[in-house]
């Protein structure tokens, strides 16, 4: 195991971001095991107030159920003549994740059949699972499968299938509204940055930034769950409570690189999270790459599902499964940068600060106030005045009490967080007031 090299409290949140991707990096994750629990313990020391629980092996969920535990210690390939080809402890996506102990010798055409590569693309190891079909195998560069030379190869795996634990964690946040915000990330995978890590440790920082808020209008619930049968886990757990109170949230994933961002909906696509996602997307980045529903392949699969029907989008830099690098060794800390993680970040940092500011602004006098006598209104006129004042004035225009904020900043083409100063300045004056619990 490693040690946490990040123990700085201030700083560039993209920096103090990548480093935990750095510390975290190698790590062999799997939906079970050691690497699991390692990985949240480490996120417990920067919060606290995380909740680490599990499910047992065997343990029914819906129409899943819990794996055995996968512990592994070692792996290698060794040809006969000594020379070691594979070594899990370089790299631990050289092992397909649960493969099963072997202990045992090979010839070259016999040991092909249990390795994996990717012609296309040479120089990388492939990310490759079988969680729930007992098999063995490993995986290699194919300009490296292409030099193994003839002879005999001892193959060894040591690693133990059994009855175990599952382990998540989640924390909740209470705001003033019992009504609730999920965020959703993962920690299952192996040594890939932006697939695996910049999730939780984006999620991580949006959770400091969270408690670190004077007041929280609504309450929050973070999980870091193993993708899939965790998410499935969680819900089956948790499903009345989900239904009742959640009315927005995000999955977080893929949101470290700085090459664009990208939004994937919920199953409905017009929810609040859907409608916060793409007005924060394209005040922040014009170019964004919108993607159906039908593209979907983490965790909103299970938040969305029918019946479970949970406003749940996602707000992502390059998409899984649209980046070349996706599920192989070149998923690595060269392609996550700090600009990428901090950008990622203030992107879902935006998105919640507008579903906490989403009020219902209605005027609370007939025709335009009288600015002036307010300190308003500017005595000297300018252009930079002039624009200001016709903001506010297209504000109040719509501030009928019928109407969302974000639903103004829509109308009249600016983005929200222009908009919150001036709904702040206007409610201090008592000049509007938020209808937004009476509707």
């Amino acid at each position: 195991m490693i040690k946490k090299n990040s123990t700085k409290e201030v700083g560039d949140i993209g920096d103090i971001m990548h480093q935990w991707v750095h510390d975290l990096f190698p790590i062999c994750r799997s939906l079970t095991g050691p690497g699991v629990r390692y990985t949240l313990n480490y996120i417990k020391d920067l919060l606290p107030r995380l909740r680490i629980d599990s499910f047992s092996s065997g343990e029914q969920v819906f129409d899943w159920v819990i794996p055995e535990e996968w512990l592994i210690r070692d792996a290698y390939i060794i040809h006969e003549n000594g020379e070691r080809v594979i070594d899990f402890k370089i790299n631990n996506l050289h092992v397909v994740g649960y493969s099963e102990p072997v202990d045992q010798w090979l010839t070259l055409d016999e040991l092909q059949s249990y390795l994996h590569s990717l012609p296309e693309q040479p120089d990388a190891i492939p990310y490759v699972t079988s969680y729930y079909e007992r098999r063995w195998g490993f995986c290699i560069s194919d300009n490296q499968r292409k030099k193994l030379k003839t002879g005999r190869y001892h193959v060894v795996i040591d690693s133990d299938l059994a009855p175990g634990k599952m382990n998540y964690a989640e924390i909740i946040l209470p705001g003033t509204s019992s009504k609730e915000v999920l965020l959703s990330t993962y920690i299952c995978h192996p040594s890939m940055a932006n697939n695996e890590l910049s999730g939780p440790v984006v999620t991580t920082a949006i959770t400091q930034w969270l408690m670190r808020l004077p007041q929280r209008k609504y309450t929050y619930r973070i999980v870091f769950v193993p993708e899939t049968i965790g998410a499935i886990a969680y819900i089956s757990r948790n499903l009345y409570e989900l239904k009742k109170n959640i009315i927005a949230g995000f999955q977080i994933t893929c949101i470290g690189d700085d090459r664009c961002y990208s939004y994937l909906p919920s199953r409905k696509g017009n929810s609040l999270s859907d409608n916060v996602a793409l007005h924060v997307l394209k005040n922040i980045d014009p170019n964004f790459k919108s993607y159906s529903f039908l593209k979907r392949g983490s965790d909103e699969r299970q938040y969305c599902a029918p019946g479970v029907d949970l406003p749940i989008a996602s707000i992502m830099r390059s998409k899984y499964h649209e980046y070349p690098e996706y599920h192989t060794s070149l998923d690595n800390l060269d392609l996550v940068t700090p600009e990428g993680l901090k950008g990622g970040f203030m992107a879902l940092c935006k998105a919640i600060n507008i579903i906490e500011k989403n009020c219902i602004p209605k005027m609370t006098v007939l025709c335009e106030p009288q600015f002036g006598r307010r300190g308003l209104y500017p005595t000297l006129s300018s252009k930079d005045n002039n624009d200001n004042v016709d903001l506010m004035m297209n504000f109040i225009a719509y501030c009928d009490g019928a109407k969302t904020i974000l639903e103004i900043a829509e109308i009249i083409g600016v983005p929200v967080w222009e908009l919150v100063p001036i709904y702040d300045l206007l409610y201090e004056k008592e000049l509007v007031v938020d209808c937004f619990d009476d509707q």
